[in-house]
């Protein structure tokens, strides 16, 4: 007492600490009836034995690296480390592996290979597993147990970590309620069985031994994660260690702590600093069975940490009521050390040392808190330069819509002028003035002034180019204005319901994302906006067939004439169709010769049967946030006892994808196809998901990679057939049947590649797809002659619904990884990334493929269509990610940042990388592009 240990660090509480990370181990594995029925040893030591149970709360996003990060620094990770999880760089943070390593313990590690990742050259032994092969669950923990004998036997180590990967593998391919889940939690259970007793035998006399039992996240009840739903942000924490007091009482509800705890509970246990960038509050109950001066040492050595930190991100932290609760709790606490050194052991020192513990506990939770909601510091400079560019490309776009729609369909940015002007070495100068006093003044890390001065500074002139390509666009559309119009007469009626419909929605949908709840169930605003669109379509049929019949034909014709002079004079307006039948009357009185008898009626009750498919669809998969958990017919049918019924939708499903895909095909693409969509059944029934009608259970469940090997020879075959006419159309002959023939070819291979990657109950979603765009085609958009810009907003609004058909919603949870896994035996990068992107994302990306073959196979329409499709759809996809970009930025300290809005910005960002691609790949098609190349 007289010398002060204020410097020292106090000895550790246990000698050896082993940590069991089970993977998607969600509380009521261990707490609820599968914890009683499965873990019967775990809930034995829970209920009677020397341990304390707690649930632990996660933070999105629920990835397994970042809840690593999260588990050993006691930090709260950026949500970036959702991107970085597919590939870990070291952590370079302080954290208790490092500080372990640096006091002289010896790690051994096995299980997920992202512990490697993470703290490489910290680990004595270690045996790293692949995570993300999610299609293995037995070898992959059996690589961890293999070693466990052998470990536990020797003395030469003090903390080993176990990271099993099995159960978040049963849950991404099956889900929480699949048939495999109850073996493999009998199977971790025996597991901790045996190490718990290789503990208690080798404890000493002086210092007992830990037994720590976590997950990393939970799982959702689609079996995946990433998301805040309750089921994938609790996890069971549980300390097992002969030095606390057995329990006399069954437990009650575990309390519930924060996931970032752990970090501070274990660096006390160890004996080692808490982290320096630590949120956490010590576990008191860990160490409760110690002295009131060693507990209240533990929680002032916790709190100054806290306060410390709570300095170094504050400027005025004196003022933070949680300093305050800690610096009385501090005087409290010296009052305390004097009276027990004055050798006062009555009750008042007890008492006093009881009301010190509970002031030092209240000043940890309030800085605890104020420091997670300080976490999130923004890099505004790099955002905003960002920001930027993107608004100066939306702009670009904007201006360049009337000659974009013109009947050349001319887009060019027109960037060589500015380079010559004076304003552009201006403004180049002014922004490098600014970028240099930003980054010489900035305090904290700038990602872009992180960068090389050549990279900056070509950021810099794209910024000035764009701002002197806006200034001239805006420049020769004022110069344009001053020419007299060749018809003065504009007519408000060129807008037609379907125009203020497609306007409205899109205004609508981009004010809708500055919502929270509006993110969450967005699938809600799209299935409204097709439904709307389904009866302005219905209105439209019936105007041109009952109601324009009568039409006097010389009024028709005077209209018409009015509308093509109208049609040159604004040269945007219904221009990829010949002028021959411009007018919505004009065309009306030809479109209602075409359709006769039978197709009239059929044409007819096209919106109402599309209108039930959406229905149909709609319940398949919940979605969203607000009625996930309720139960659907996705659900009903991969449930174990309807697997005959699942087997049946799937048969007749892959027949019908076959039928309504094969119509435009080859002859070898049609057999080629038939074969492929067999092979997407062999797989399905290789894997389990379906059965054979000839097959009685009990057949072994393999991976089925030969299976699926068998369909991408097929998926790659017809796209090659596909992409030899296109070069052929291309190179040798321009002759639009070739063209049209390999177009439709690829996009029946992509067809049979989404069958294989979709789960068989989802395979109703493709059936769908292919016979609503079959039927608008035919019933729709031939008769009443929409122009592109039109059928191109439609393909993109089915495209957007079709998205959430699928089951996708806005969290990162209803991701499905196991389709990047279809025929991998081993984790390969690339491929993975782009099959789960293709699966993902097939609702829009087959939409927008089937828009390019359509405007490609009409031959009515002019050579403009296609390049008007693709500008269209850029337009479509750059004006909601444009303005989300803002809003997301004003939003930034909203409370569901992390849970809402960065996941949204994520699957815009990959969005609009594949409409990118989408659209690299209409310029290379656009006939009209082709012709000036020749």
């Amino acid at each position: 007492g007289m010398v002060s240990n204020w410097t020292k660090i106090p000895p550790p509480l246990f000698k050896k600490v082993v940590i069991v990370l089970i993977d998607a181990l969600r509380d009521d594995f261990v707490f609820g009836s599968k914890g009683k029925q499965f873990m019967p040893y775990t809930t034995q030591v829970v209920e009677k034995g020397t341990s304390y149970s707690f649930i632990a709360e996660a933070k999105p996003p629920t990835v397994t690296m970042p809840r690593i990060k999260a588990l050993m620094t006691g930090s709260i990770p950026g949500f970036i480390d959702v991107v970085v999880n597919l590939n870990s760089p070291a952590l370079l943070d302080d954290n208790l592996i490092w500080q372990a390593k640096t006091a002289g313990k010896r790690i051994i590690f096995y299980g997920d290979d992202t512990w490697v990742k993470l703290f490489p050259k910290h680990f004595v032994e270690y045996d790293g597993t692949t995570s993300f092969f999610v299609s293995d669950f037995t070898e992959v923990d059996d690589n961890v147990t293999r070693h466990l004998d052998r470990v536990l036997k020797r003395e030469d180590w003090d903390l080993l970590i176990l990271h099993y990967l099995g159960l978040d593998h049963i849950g991404h391919m099956t889900g929480p309620n699949s048939p495999l889940v109850g073996p493999k939690l009998r199977e971790m259970d025996n597991i901790l069985k045996k190490i718990h007793i290789s503990l208690l035998s080798k404890e000493e006399a002086s210092l007992p031994n830990l037994l720590v039992v976590c997950g990393d996240h939970g799982m959702s009840e689609t079996g995946s994660h990433g998301g805040s739903s309750e089921g994938e942000v609790h996890t069971p924490l549980l300390f097992i260690s002969s030095a606390f007091e057995k329990r006399s009482a069954p437990l009650a509800q575990p309390e519930h702590v924060q996931q970032t705890d752990l970090a501070s509970t274990l660096a006390i246990g160890l004996g080692l600093p808490i982290s320096r960038n630590s949120v956490g509050n010590l576990i008191l109950p860990v160490v409760g069975g110690k002295t009131m001066r060693e507990q209240l040492r533990f929680v002032h050595l916790n709190g100054f940490q806290l306060s410390r930190l709570l300095q170094e991100n504050t400027p005025a932290y004196e003022k933070d009521p949680g300093y305050e609760h800690f610096k009385i709790a501090e005087k409290s606490h010296g009052n305390w050390i004097k009276l027990y050194l004055e050798g006062n052991n009555s009750e008042i020192l007890l008492n006093l040392g009881k009301k010190v513990l509970k002031q030092y506990l209240e000043a940890l939770k309030i800085l605890s808190s104020s420091l997670s909601k300080q976490v999130a510091q923004y890099d505004m400079y790099s955002m905003m330069v960002g920001t930027v560019i993107i608004m100066e490309v939306l702009l670009l776009l904007l201006l360049s819509v009337p000659k974009a729609l013109s009947k050349r369909a001319e887009f060019e940015v027109p960037l060589s002028p500015p380079l010559f002007s004076l304003l552009f070495y201006l403004m180049c100068l002014m922004l490098c003035a600014i970028h240099v006093i930003v980054c010489t003044s900035a305090e904290s890390l700038c990602y872009f002034c992180s960068m090389s001065w050549l990279t900056a500074l070509g950021v810099m002139m794209l910024i000035s180019a764009l701002t002197c390509g806006i200034l001239s666009a805006i420049a020769k559309i004022f110069e344009n204005s001053r020419l007299p119009l060749k018809s003065p007469i504009v007519s408000s009626s060129s807008w037609s319901e379907i125009d203020v419909l497609i306007l409205a929605g899109t205004i609508g949908h981009v004010l809708s994302l500055g919502a929270s709840s509006f993110i969450e169930e967005e699938h809600q605003t799209w299935y409204f906006l097709i439904n709307t669109l389904c009866l302005v379509l219905c209105q439209e049929l019936c105007r041109n067939n009952f109601l324009l019949k009568e039409c006097d034909p010389q009024h028709s014709t005077n209209v018409k004439q009015n509308f093509d002079s109208i049609g040159e004079a604004s040269e945007c307006k219904n221009i990829d169709i010949p002028a021959a039948s411009n007018s919505k009357l004009g065309k009306a009185t030809s479109s209602s010769e075409l359709i006769k008898g039978s197709d009239k009626w059929i044409s007819l009750a096209t919106p109402w049967i599309i209108l039930i498919c959406c229905r149909l669809l709609r319940s398949l998969n919940q979605t969203g946030v607000q009625w996930a958990h309720r139960p659907d017919f996705g659900h009903w049918l991969t449930s174990s006892e309807h697997k005959s019924e699942l087997s049946f939708l799937a048969a007749v499903s892959l027949l019908m994808i076959f039928f309504l895909v094969q119509r435009r095909c080859s002859l070898v693409s049609k057999i080629a196809m038939a074969l492929g969509l067999l092979g997407v059944y062999s797989y399905r029934a290789a894997v389990g998901n379906v059965v054979f009608p000839w097959q009685h259970g009990g057949k072994d469940i393999s991976k089925g990679i030969t299976e699926a090997r068998f369909v991408y020879v097929f998926v790659l075959g017809i796209i090659f057939t596909g992409t030899k006419d296109l070069l052929k159309s291309q190179v040798i002959s321009a002759v639009s049947s070739t063209k049209s023939t390999g177009l439709w070819e690829v996009y029946s291979g992509l067809v049979l590649l989404a069958a294989l990657l979709f789960r068989p109950h989802n395979l109703p979603v493709l059936v769908f797809c292919l016979l609503i765009q079959t039927m608008m085609t035919k019933y729709i958009w031939i008769p009443l002659k929409f122009d592109a810009a039109q059928i191109t907003i439609m393909h993109y609004w089915f495209g957007q619904a079709f998205f959430y058909f699928q089951g996708n919603s806005n969290g990162i949870a209803t991701v499905d990884i196991s389709a990047g896994f279809v025929g991998l035996d081993s984790y390969v990068e690339i491929p993975a990334i782009l099959l789960t992107a293709f699966a993902t994302y097939a609702g829009p990306f087959l939409w927008a493929i089937h828009l390019l073959c359509y405007l490609s196979s009409e031959v009515s329409r002019n050579s403009a269509a296609v390049g008007h499709g693709c500008f269209c759809y850029a337009l479509m996809r750059s004006i909601p990610v444009a303005i989300y970009v803002i809003l997301v930025t004003g939003l930034r300290y909203h409370l569901f940042i992390w849970s809402v809005f960065s996941p949204k910005l994520l699957y815009e960002g990959v969005h609009v990388f594949i409409t990118a691609a989408v659209c690299l790949f209409f310029t290379a098609m656009d006939q009209n592009h082709s012709y000036k190349v020749q």
